[in-house]
C-alpha cells in the first residue's frame, strides 16, 4: 500500500531525483506571450507582406514606422519638386525672368522642391504660388494634393491602429508568476491567477490551456504535441482578480502525475485569456506559460480581497504570493484510489459496529 504524505505548510518540499544532467530546453513560450519561433524560407515572402501592407506597417517596429513615413514625405516632395523644376525649365522660367511664369518664384531646383514642400504642406508662406499660364502644372498640383491627402490619411491610421495596438492592452492583463497545486472541493486541481491592472475591465473573456510537449528524435526530427486541459468555468468577467483552475481527475494529462513526476517531467502549460475591452470593443489576448519549475505543489494563492464600507478592496501587493497547504504528495489517481479505499472501510465499519435487530415475534393468544 502506498504512503501517503502531506506538505507541511513551514516546510520546504524536497523530492529526490536522479543525479543526471539535464539539458534545459528553451521555452515555447516566453512569460510576456511572445512565441521563440522564427520562420525561415517563406515561399513569396515579401509579397505577402505587401500585399497586407497595413497589418505589416502595424506590426513594424516604431522607428522603423517613422522612417519609412517620413521616407513617403520626402521622396513625394522630391518627386514633385523634380516634376516643378521641369514643367520651369520647358517653359523657358530658368533662362528668362521677365516672362509670365508657370510658378512664381520658382527659379531653380531649390525653389521647386520648397514650392513641393509649402503645396504639400499647405504652409504657403506667399512667395511661391500657381499662376494661370500653364495647365500642366495646375493639374500637377491637384494630384499632389490628392495624393497628400491619401499619404495623411494612411500614416494617421497606421498610427492610431498601433497606438491600439491589442499587444499594449494585453500588457495590462496579467498572470501570476507561478501556477498551484491543491485540494479543492476534495479534488486535486492545477490552479492559477488572472488579474486587470486596468479600472476599465472587460465585457468578456474565454481562459484556455493546453500542455505542450516538445519530442526531439534522434534522427533531427522534432514533434510538437499539444493536450487540452479542461478549465471548471473558463467563461468569466474578469472585475476582480480570478483563479483558474483545472480539476485533476481522469482524462487529465496531470492526473497520473505526482509530485516526484512532476519535478522530472519535460512540459510547457500554455495559458491564454482572450476577452474584449469595454472601452475600445475590440479584441484581445494575453498569454504566457508555466514550466514544471513554476507549478507550485501544495501553494495556495492568498486572498486579494477585502470588502469595505464602500469597496471592494484589491490589493495587488498579493497577487503573487501563495501559502503552503496540506496536499498529498501522491498523484491524483492514487489520491483517488486511497480515498475510495477509505470511504469503503468506513462503511464496512459502520456497517459492523451498528447493532443486529432480531426479527419481530408476534405474541399468540
Amino acid at each position: 500500500m502506498p504512503k501517503y504524505l502531506s506538505v507541511s505548510p513551514f516546510e520546504e518540499i524536497s523530492v529526490k531525483t536522479e543525479n543526471r544532467p539535464h539539458a534545459k530546453k528553451q521555452r515555447y513560450l516566453r512569460k510576456e506571450g511572445s512565441c521563440r519561433v522564427v520562420f525561415r524560407h517563406i515561399p513569396e515572402e515579401w509579397l505577402l507582406f505587401v500585399n497586407d501592407i497595413f497589418t505589416t506597417l502595424v506590426e513594424i517596429r516604431w522607428r522603423v514606422m517613422f522612417l519609412i513615413f517620413a521616407s513617403s514625405y520626402i521622396l513625394s516632395w522630391l518627386f514633385f519638386g523634380v516634376l516643378y523644376f521641369i514643367i520651369a525649365l520647358a517653359h523657358g522660367d530658368l533662362r528668362d525672368h521677365n516672362n509670365d511664369p508657370c510658378v512664381f518664384e520658382v527659379r531653380s531646383f531649390t525653389a521647386s522642391f520648397l514650392f513641393s514642400l509649402e503645396t504639400q504642406t499647405t504652409i504657403g508662406y506667399g512667395f511661391r504660388g500657381m499662376s494661370e499660364n500653364c495647365m500642366t502644372a495646375i493639374i500637377i498640383v491637384t494630384i499632389q494634393d490628392v495624393i497628400s491627402c491619401f499619404i495623411d490619411t494612411f500614416v494617421i491610421g497606421i498610427v492610431v491602429a498601433k497606438m491600439a495596438s491589442a499587444r499594449k492592452r494585453a500588457q495590462t492583463v496579467g498572470f501570476s508568476n507561478r501556477a498551484v497545486i491543491n485540494l479543492r472541493d476534495g479534488y486535486l486541481c492545477l490552479s492559477w491567477r488572472v488579474g486587470d491592472f486596468r479600472r476599465h475591465h472587460m465585457v468578456e473573456g474565454t481562459c484556455c490551456a493546453h500542455i505542450l510537449r516538445t519530442i526531439e528524435h534522434t534522427t533531427g526530427i522534432v514533434d510538437v504535441t499539444y493536450e487540452d486541459v479542461v478549465i471548471q468555468q473558463k467563461d468569466i468577467i474578469l472585475i476582480t482578480p480570478t483563479t483558474i483552475f483545472h480539476r485533476i481527475e481522469p482524462g487529465s494529462p496531470l492526473y497520473k502525475m505526482s509530485l516526484e513526476d512532476l519535478r522530472k517531467a519535460d512540459f510547457e502549460l500554455v495559458v491564454s485569456f482572450t476577452y474584449t475591452d469595454d472601452s475600445t470593443g475590440m479584441l484581445h489576448q494575453t498569454r504566457t506559460s508555466y514550466t514544471p519549475d513554476e507549478i507550485l505543489w501544495g501553494h495556495l494563492f492568498q486572498e486579494m480581497i477585502r470588502v469595505t464600507k464602500k469597496h471592494f478592496r484589491i490589493d495587488y501587493n498579493l497577487f503573487n504570493n501563495t501559502d503552503k497547504v496540506l496536499v498529498p504528495l501522491v498523484s491524483a489517481e492514487e489520491y483517488e484510489q486511497k480515498k475510495n479505499e477509505e470511504e469503503q472501510k468506513k462503511l464496512w465499519l459502520s456497517a459492523r459496529a451498528s447493532p443486529k435487530h432480531s426479527p419481530r415475534t408476534t405474541l399468540s393468544l
